[in-house]
């Protein structure tokens, strides 16, 4: 018997579409009803910037839904004709009425309780509500006391159900046998083509799946990232990865003394407004370094940065310098906001959309333009999204570019020397002062170089020598570009890299080996020569140039100012789960809270002598300072506390 207002469908797959646009269409209003709900907490979103927000969740629900409904995706695209059969269409109406409940009801959830988290909600909410005897009471407490968003979700929740149930679908009655079951076979490949893509935010080749710190790519303002995201997606996209724990190791008092991340500036002069200019060089290890590698006769070594020897050797440097993690996700918040990753990539842990003070938002209070440029395509690595987060006015990626095809290296993006000179050209432009930073691409596997330098540049022992060699050259017509410029001389340059690659020398095949890039300062016709006996690391890189330009303001850093003798002298960073701190030229491994290796990296530079218990005092005092560190890092993440208040 025909149900009046129900329309019959002779396509399962339209109507798929239709369920599917359904839940979109949803989700697009409780995201709406989200910022009804919380806009007192968005001041600044006026009517574009919430309509490009609305724009961009839309990438966020796809992902979300396909994630969530794979079942009923899947129930509908099976090429069997059991999809007509009516117990089996009931069955899978209602696993999509089902995920449409579930993820509205997490939606309907954030509503409130963003006013409390001040970001969407994450997968730690279990674990926040795990230990709750009275959580049921409290459920319902919570619906009766926001009545009138229980009542707006349950709303959402019976149209979806309404509009749901006014489609069904009926077997068709085809000519031609053959050609029905070709065209549902073929069309399953299709569907899942279409579900990788929106699972994974797009189909580029640089777009890993997307996080919730891409949100900041679709808002003017990092604060407003809450209505691009949804609450489903958060919490799918940090569900498994590790949590911090938050540690007692001291009392605040004593942790204070022993590490404090809180910077009070008293400079001795005025607020100096020097252009800075960040150069990240992609994989640029020390062992390819010449000038890092002096120590060793021709005939051993062979170097593949001739322009960047010749700068370093006018440049302060010093005797050991370290990235923060091993991958470009890490380097990134480490160079720009003094943000290690420690055991997950910040840009893809819970903390993601924390509030921070980067660089850029720090000097942009003293009237500066800021700018990040990458060669690759815009939405890689999501460092457009973490930009924004940061503070840079302006992002400049391939989609800036204004001959990206002619210059893609077919790959990642664009070959290292033609978008160094579109920097270059760009870097004319601004309005001084002005903070820029760079990524380059090119010494990225597969380690090609353009058809035109093939042969030129020294092959090495590794693939990727002869792509340093080109990312050399690049560089060094980059400052042939711009070093008589009228503002160069007024600029501070930082030069270092985003990680380490392929190790090919024995002394460098340890855990030094592995963090070591260089940190350096060129100023031309300044007093910044010649190597200074300290430890450096990314994350000395923001406190350092705030400090040298006599910031006077106060802000949160992990790392240490290099220009500050009487600073600590110390690195950190993580493998896995093993902490290692670097200090007094030793370094201690930690795992489980417990120190297993204490090597004196530079007596030992094969890491054969463990003294973890010939060496008690410096063992103590590292492991205190190690565990500092820790505390304070979790702490302040776990509690949102990364700027001043």
């Amino acid at each position: 018997m025909k149900r009046p207002g129900i329309l019959k469908i002779k396509s399962i797959h339209a109507v798929l579409i239709y369920r599917f646009m359904l839940l979109m269409l949803m989700l697009t209003l409780s995201r709406i009803g989200f910022y009804a709900f919380n806009h007192s907490m968005f001041p600044d979103m006026n009517f574009t910037e919430l309509i490009k927000a609305l724009r961009g969740g839309i990438v966020f629900d796809l992902s979300a839904s396909v994630y969530y409904g794979m079942l009923f995706i899947l129930l509908h695209s099976l090429p069997f004709d059991i999809r007509y059969n009516r117990i089996y269409e009931a069955a899978s109406r209602w696993i999509f009425f089902i995920t449409g409940f579930i993820m509205l009801a997490m939606n309907g959830c954030d509503y409130v309780y963003y006013r409390f988290l001040g970001k969407r909600v994450t997968a730690d909410v279990f674990c926040t509500f795990s230990n709750e005897s009275n959580l049921v009471k409290l459920f319902f407490r919570f619906m009766a006391d926001y009545w009138y968003v229980t009542l707006f979700t349950i709303f959402l929740i019976a149209l979806f159900v309404w509009l749901g149930n006014k489609v069904r679908p009926v077997k068709p009655r085809p000519a031609g046998k053959l050609v029905y079951h070709s065209v549902n076979l073929l069309t399953l490949p299709v569907i899942i083509f279409l579900v990788v893509g929106a699972a994974r935010g797009g189909y580029k080749h640089s777009t890993r799946p997307i996080t919730i710190s891409n949100a900041a790519r679709y808002v003017s303002n990092p604060q407003n990232v809450g209505v691009v995201l949804n609450t489903p997606f958060s919490i799918l996209r940090t569900w498994g990865k590790k949590e911090l724990i938050r540690y007692e190791f001291f009392k605040e008092e004593d942790l204070r003394r022993i590490y404090d991340p809180h910077y009070k500036p008293s400079p001795a002069g005025e607020f100096r407004k020097l252009n800075v200019v960040i150069l990240i060089l992609e994989s640029f290890g020390r062992e390819y370094i010449g000038f890092y590698n002096r120590d060793k006769s021709s005939d051993e070594y062979k170097g593949y940065t001739p322009f960047l020897d010749s700068l370093l050797s006018e440049s302060l440097t010093f005797d050991v310098s370290l990235a923060n993690g091993n991958k470009s996700i890490d380097a990134m918040p480490s160079i720009i906001a003094s943000l290690p990753s420690l055991q997950t990539p910040y840009i893809i842990s819970h903390y993601a959309n924390n509030t921070i003070n980067g660089l850029p938002s720090l000097l942009k209070k003293k009237g500066y333009y800021t700018a990040f440029f990458h060669g690759a395509p815009n939405g890689s690595m999501g460092f457009d999204a973490f930009a924004r987060m940061a503070g840079f006015d302006d992002y400049f990626g391939k989609n800036e570019y204004p001959d990206g095809k002619k210059d893609f290296d077919g790959m990642w993006g664009l070959w290292d020397e033609p978008f160094l000179q579109f920097f270059a050209e760009r870097l004319n432009r601004f309005r001084q002062p002005f903070l820029a930073t760079v990524f380059t691409i090119s010494s990225h596997h597969p380690f090609e170089v353009p058809a035109k330098y093939k042969g030129k540049f020294h092959e090495g022992p590794a693939p990727i020598c002869k792509t340093i060699g080109y990312s050399d050259y690049a560089l060094r017509r980059f400052f042939d570009a711009v070093k008589d410029k009228p503002w160069f001389d007024s600029t501070l340059f930082v030069i270092t890299a985003d990680h380490t690659n392929e190790i090919i020398s024995k002394e460098y095949h340890n855990t030094l080996g592995h963090f070591s890039v260089p940190v350096a300062f060129f100023m031309n016709r300044s007093p910044l020569r010649g190597t200074k006996e300290r430890i450096a690391q990314q994350i000395d890189i923001m406190p350092s140039v705030l400090g040298f330009l006599n910031f006077d303001q106060e802000f949160i850093a992990f790392g240490n100012n290099l220009f500050d003798n009487s600073s600590d002298s110390f690195a950190f960073n993580t493998i896995g789960s093993n902490y290692y701190l670097f200090m007094d030229n030793h370094l201690l491994e930690m795992i489980d809270n417990r120190s297993t290796r204490l090597i004196n990296y530079k007596a030992d530079r094969y890491f054969e002598n463990n003294l973890v218990e010939e060496l008690p005092e410096l063992r103590q005092r590292m492991e205190e300072k190690l565990r500092a560190v820790i505390q304070t890092y979790n702490r302040r993440l776990l509690d949102n506390d990364l700027v001043v208040k």
